[in-house]
């Protein structure tokens, strides 16, 4: 199966890009899916699906199912102050729909990968960046602050050659994980800080 590149910024491109999601004007929904997209780095089609039922906030974890994983097992992600601050965000709209991230005109229905990607060319990123593109920089710079190839993968739901070991896999190393997400959040509030005004 040929790889697909998907068009992603360099890493030294990230702090204004940050500022501009914070800073975007269309829908609360579009904005609060871009935060969550660049501090949990899911795939899109697993973002766009989440559900609230898949969200403990009280244990900072969400729980992707297998029906809505690439590879199709269950995948645990596990959530920064940042992301549950990002979700705490959108609770005030929670009984308007099951989904975290409804269509704007059919609420029972998640946002399509469009909405995602028209943001994004709003914000200056026409041909230069995409949802999945989150993922291939935050690997970058993963591997750059020095944390482990393995729990960055793990993060990443990467296909495992054993189905078996994939399941298990989805719920190990959660205490070493939870420490490197709350450092890559982190890490993407001093980028914020660092960014020049005019950038946004």
């Amino acid at each position: 199966m040929k790889k697909v590149n998907y068009p992603r910024l360099d890493a030294s491109e990230l702090p204004q890009l940050l500022n501009r999601i914070d800073a975007y004007d269309g829908s609360v929904y579009t904005r609060g899916a871009l935060k969550l997209m660049a501090l949990s780095f899911v795939r899109t089609g697993e973002l766009i699906g989440a559900r609230w039922d898949e969200f403990d906030l009280k244990a900072s974890l969400w729980r992707i199912p297998a029906e809505r994983m690439k590879m199709k097992t269950p995948h645990i992600v596990p959530l920064s102050k940042q992301a549950i601050a990002v979700l705490k965000e959108m609770q005030p709209l929670r009984n308007l729909s099951t989904l975290v991230f409804p269509g704007e005109r059919d609420h029972e229905r998640p946002m399509s990968n469009n909405t995602i990607l028209f943001a994004l060319y709003r914000m200056g990123y026409h041909s230069r960046m995409t949802g999945h593109g989150f993922r291939g920089v935050a690997s970058t710079v993963l591997h750059e602050l020095g944390h482990q190839h393995e729990l960055i993968e793990l993060q990443l739901a990467h296909q495992e050659r054993n189905a078996v070991s994939a399941a298990y896999n989805h719920a190990t190393y959660l205490p070493q994980r939870a420490k490197m997400m709350q450092a890559w959040a982190n890490h993407l509030d001093t980028l914020k800080r660092r960014a020049p005004k005019r950038a946004v």
